[in-house]
């Protein structure tokens, strides 16, 4: 493999304390990663789709050696994650851990100046590219305010600046949406796309599928630590070309989901909540000849229809079909 990124068989696993009573406590193993091998390309927008606790955050913190793997390689620009860590550092621009990575006392620009000098910026390159970056992200009226009396999506707003202060040619950007209202999650995801148009290569994690389905080029599907699919939206989509989606609205039971789920030719059925009701998304081989099947499996299991729609396949479908759930399951609940 000769990418920007390089994975190979990439496993980390955590020895975690559990509670046993009161006074006594257990070891015991969480594998947080087992055997990832992929590959980023230079110059695409590379999605990591998952739910919270799939494996996302311990991946990326490895690639940007804040981790260590339990065992695997890694590359990143050509530098090994192990041997040439500093080299890896000085490479990437990050954006790991939000809002609590800043320095709440100092001002915006203060900050963006502190973490350049950590890049070994001069005095000079570290004030204009912070200047820079303040007229990028519209921060100019807040960045001599101390970052403690910035609101959440103020501080997510000056983390992602923080990530470009080094002008690297790779960006690391863990959920850069989490917390930030509806435009100015568009106004950050259109900047990424121009960074991305400039020529920078961007690994963008997210439990949001538009997100993923409109701004990557290609997605990996991450859950429980592993890698269960890789490709375009429309390669992920192709490979349930043979499968078809139904969605039934209503009133619908454990005990219906899991009558449905019985059937022969259901291949995946997950329900989540919807609009003070169910929302029952089923894939098949053929969604014509098994709905009269479905429509008396959930009748018969005391379900309540009150709409049925068969629709195209969504990358929401490929998870489902991938992982037998849907993305806004905590994976940290299992």
């Amino acid at each position: 493999m000769t990418g920007t990124v390089r994975v190979e068989n990439l496993s980390k696993t955590y020895q975690v304390r559990q509670r046993k009573g009161l006074l006594k406590s257990q070891k015991t193993s969480v594998e947080a990663l087992k055997g990832v091998t992929m590959e980023v390309h230079a110059g695409e927008i590379f999605g990591l789709l998952g739910p919270n606790g799939a494996g996302k955050t311990t991946l990326i913190k490895i690639l940007t050696t804040l981790l260590l793997p339990t065992s695997g390689d890694a590359w990143v620009n050509g530098y090994h994650i192990g041997r040439q860590e500093n080299q890896v550092r000085a490479s990437v621009g990050c954006m790991l851990m939000g809002e609590r990575g800043l320095y709440w006392k100092l001002t915006g620009r203060e900050n963006l100046e502190y973490f350049g000098a950590l890049y070994h910026l001069s005095p000079h390159e570290r004030r204009q590219r912070a200047l820079e970056i303040i007229d990028l992200l519209g921060l100019k009226d807040i960045s001599e305010r101390t970052v403690e009396t910035y609101s959440s999506g103020q501080k997510m707003n000056l983390a992602f600046g923080k990530a470009l202060i080094n002008d690297a040619p790779l960006l690391v950007l863990d959920e850069p949406t989490n917390t930030l209202d509806v435009p100015s999650a568009s106004e950050l995801r259109a900047i990424v796309r121009d960074l991305n148009a400039q020529g920078k290569t961007v690994i963008y994690t997210t439990h949001i599928m538009t997100e993923a389905e409109t701004l990557c080029d290609r997605v990996a599907i991450i859950d429980f630590g592993r890698l269960l699919a890789l490709g375009t939206i429309n390669e992920l989509k192709t490979s349930l070309e043979r499968s078809q989606v139904t969605r039934i609205e209503g009133v619908i039971s454990s005990k219906a989901v899991a009558a449905v789920r019985r059937l022969a030719d259901v291949e995946q059925a997950t329900r989540t909540a919807k609009d003070g009701g169910d929302l029952l998304t089923v894939v098949t081989g053929n969604s014509h000849q098994i709905l009269p099947q479905l429509i008396a499996v959930l009748s018969e299991a005391g379900a309540a229809i009150q709409k049925i729609t068969p629709e195209e396949v969504t990358l929401e479908d490929v998870f489902i079909a991938k992982t037998g759930r849907t993305l806004a399951e905590d994976t940290r609940e299992r």
